[in-house]
């Protein structure tokens, strides 16, 4: 913290001597400027609403009424009270008058479901399904005369027979 009064605006001196009147003695330079620009936004949110109320009014310029009624929108608008304890009890009554369901878990820890666990597998992959190259050739033999197969019968009879493969995350590879 710096000691250079001086060269400081008056806002934010105002802001230095209420941090030291409230206590505190140490603090980052910028938490001032912090707390110069949430109060210039909360002075500009309550002047223009307080604008809008006098434009409603009809009034030619805006007086100590619009600002009031603007500060007083702007605190039921931020804050709010809790309901009364009676009403609270009330709540805590009726809803304490449904017991909670048994537990099915046995002894331990209870876990949640696996399709919930982070370590359940949740992808899959599609790996093709690779023949037995005599079992290709013998189909291609059936089908044509001819008995070199290209390259390109071979490949779609690969990509028709899918295999599906699931792996968990974070597993360890065996060795």
């Amino acid at each position: 913290m710096s000691d250079g009064n001086e060269e400081l605006p008056r806002d934010a001196k105002i802001v230095k001597s209420l941090l030291k009147s409230m206590g505190v003695e140490d603090y980052e330079p910028r938490v001032i400027h912090q707390f110069l620009e949430l109060w210039y936004r909360y002075v500009v949110d309550v002047l223009t609403d307080a604008q809008v109320y006098s434009e409603h009014a009809s009034k030619p310029a805006i007086d100590c009424d619009d600002v009031k009624l603007a500060i007083q929108s702007k605190v039921n608008f931020s804050f709010s009270q809790p309901p009364p304890r009676e009403v609270l009890l009330e709540l805590a009554r009726k809803r304490n008058k449904i017991p909670l369901p048994k537990s099915i878990a046995g002894p331990g820890i209870p876990l949640p479901p696996e399709q919930d666990t982070l370590i359940n597998p949740n992808y899959q992959l599609a790996i093709p399904k690779k023949q037995p190259v005599q079992a290709v050739e013998e189909t291609e033999d059936e089908e044509s005369g001819d008995p070199i197969p290209s390259q390109e019968q071979k490949t779609d009879l690969l990509q028709h027979t899918p295999q599906r493969v699931s792996l968990p995350l974070g597993a360890k590879r065996p060795r």
